[in-house]
């Protein structure tokens, strides 16, 4: 049984063998075929935060494969009446088989993962790290490109907040993508985080014009300004707005290029952009599903068999 609290977690080849096995679950993930291999087991889903596609991914691969799940936020649990987290993992670690955790605060999953005996798979803590995020970008660029090496990712919009993008910036260099950083100054991507991502051999180039950008990218990675990560309404307002992307846009792309956003969207991508062959947005988000199956399967010790339904 093992924990995922960030991407270090995993080697590249642990990395390859769960996307195998996502594609493996994708019959599973829509419904076509029912692989009971997590009957009897309870995950606990604890959200601290909003959430509607990771929590919701994480309930339909549990139950799609036959398992149940607890669902706990902080609104109408006993946080509200000040419990603290590690009491609340204490009464999780006795009722499920593995936790799922989101909170607002950073490092908070690591501190859930030490305080029980079962897995923990980090669901987002505050602006750390998404690694279950990560890995469904990853699936969905293989399942677009055929591969994770070598193409050129350009990365867009709130890089200081993002944990998405800190999480996904960290495995993309691990095989040798390109990656162009587009942000406003106030929103730049850590200086920590971009040194240590040229420490491990990352091309990493930083630049706050989207436009220019595309004709050479394979895949744009949009994602929303974080108004909730702002200690500043003001500073906030600065930035609003500053990144859209239209259909028009994407006249200059490469016919293979694709748009992805973790979601929520707020008006960073038009509509317009909906019916193209670039968008992928919505693919990635169902892409949840199986990756996380994967996920939920490897940190439980169950293995999934080379023909799933068989």
């Amino acid at each position: 049984m093992s924990d995922l609290i960030t991407m270090d977690d995993l080697t590249n080849e642990e990395i390859i063998d769960i996307l195998k096995t996502a594609e493996k679950l994708l019959p599973v993930a829509r419904g076509e075929v029912y692989a009971p291999l997590l009957q009897g087991k309870v995950l606990g889903n604890l959200f601290f935060e909003n959430s509607t596609r990771t929590r919701m991914s994480f309930e339909t691969a549990m139950k799609r494969l036959g398992g149940d799940v607890l669902n706990l936020s902080s609104v109408g649990s006993s946080v509200a009446k000040g419990e603290t987290l590690y009491d609340t993992m204490q009464m999780v670690d006795g009722y499920s088989d593995i936790a799922v955790i989101r909170h607002p605060r950073q490092g908070a999953a690591q501190y859930s993962a030490d305080a029980v005996d079962i897995p923990v798979l980090n669901a987002g803590d505050g602006a750390g790290n998404h690694p279950t995020q990560t890995m469904l970008d990853l699936f969905t660029i293989q399942q677009a490109h055929g591969t994770l090496e070598g193409l050129n990712v350009v990365l867009v919009g709130d890089l200081r907040y993002g944990r998405t993008t800190h999480s996904l910036s960290h495995a993309l260099v691990r095989f040798g993508t390109k990656l162009t950083l587009v942000s406003p100054e106030s929103l730049r991507m850590p200086e920590e985080i971009i040194g240590d991502l040229r420490a491990h051999g990352g091309d990493v180039t930083e630049s706050e014009d989207l436009q220019s950008t595309i004709p050479d990218a394979d895949v744009i990675y949009m994602t929303r300004i974080q108004k909730e990560r702002f200690p500043d309404e003001d500073e906030y307002t600065k930035v609003a707005g500053i990144y859209k992307m239209s259909a028009d846009d994407l006249k200059v792309a490469k016919e293979s290029m694709i748009v992805m956003h973790p979601l929520p969207r707020v008006d960073e991508i038009d509509p317009s952009v909906d019916s193209t062959e670039h968008a992928y947005y919505f693919k990635q988000a169902f892409n949840g599903v199986p990756t996380r199956m994967a996920l939920l399967c490897r940190s439980l010790g169950v293995k999934v068999p080379k023909k799933v339904g068989a």
